[in-house]
């Protein structure tokens, strides 16, 4: 396997990922929080559940809603970046819009029942796919968020659901198996979401580009899919340049392997936490 190009000075191979490492609950507040890192790229996911549904919620409404926001830390690059104080803007909208419907394309809505989720991605620090690695972290921190309000019986399986009388003359929360628990948890997130960027440099296929290679690419690519094999977005421009059908398969293909191995990473991390 060819290596990079010399005047990119590093040591991955063209198929290899950068490093990923997790830390559970960096903060303490939310109720689920993620310190993802992905080379140099650190994104901070923290999950938080509204007091109430949108305003534009039905009254009745019995199915929930998934919020995302993304910000740059000023100095998360290498010359500070301005707060946007009076909301997001342009790029930051943009990518806003995509971790929040890709995290929507992975939830049911229904199953999540009527609660508002809102998952904050802040970048600590930027070296390249920032957007994707905010999408596999938010993800990360949705899971365990969503399992936790299960464990607390406040997302309960339709059928337990309580009615507006029940709730009128002191219901409480059945307690949920430990398998009922997993399965309505599987039904609310039933696969997990990653994302990863390509590209490519000079014709050949380039993962997981860091800012380096992201500022070389001819081509680049982020790639949002669900773990059962189903796309949820594909971003591919060509920076000056076209790509060709083919040149499209094989980004999609490397981009793929990348996204088994994020898969991978996902249920290794969560497994077995509360």
């Amino acid at each position: 396997m060819a290596k990079f190009k010399t005047e990119f000075e590093t040591d991955r191979e063209a198929n290899q990922m950068r490093h990923v490492e997790v830390e559970i609950d960096f903060t303490s507040n939310a109720l689920a929080s993620i310190l993802y890192r992905q080379g140099d790229t650190v994104v901070l996911a923290c999950c938080t559940k509204e007091a109430r549904l949108p305003g534009w919620f039905p009254r009745d409404s019995t199915k929930g809603w998934v919020h995302a926001e993304y910000s740059l830390l000023p100095g998360s690059t290498d010359s500070r970046f301005r707060r946007e104080r009076r909301g997001a803007k342009g790029r930051t909208q943009e990518i806003e819009r995509l971790i929040a419907r890709s995290l929507r394309a992975a939830v049911d809505l229904e199953q999540l029942g009527p609660i508002a989720l809102n998952i904050d991605c802040d970048i600590l620090n930027a070296d390249g796919g920032t957007r994707c690695a905010s999408i596999t972290a938010a993800n990360l921190a949705l899971r365990l968020a969503v399992r936790r309000l299960i464990a607390s019986g406040q997302c309960l399986p339709i059928e337990h659901r309580p009615s507006d009388e029940e709730r009128k003359s002191g219901w409480s929360a059945p307690e949920l198996s430990e398998d009922e628990k997993m399965a309505h948890e599987n039904k609310v997130i039933p696969h997990d979401l990653a994302a990863i960027s390509v590209g490519l440099i000079d014709g050949d296929v380039y993962l997981d580009l860091d800012y380096v290679l992201d500022s070389n690419a001819d081509v680049d690519m982020n790639v949002v899919k669900t773990s059962d094999g189903k796309y949820v977005e594909l971003q591919g421009t060509g920076e000056e340049s076209t790509f060709s059908g083919e040149e499209l398969f094989a980004l999609i293909a490397q981009a793929d392997a990348g996204l088994d191995a994020l898969f991978d990473v996902q249920a290794a991390i969560l497994d077995g936490i509360n």
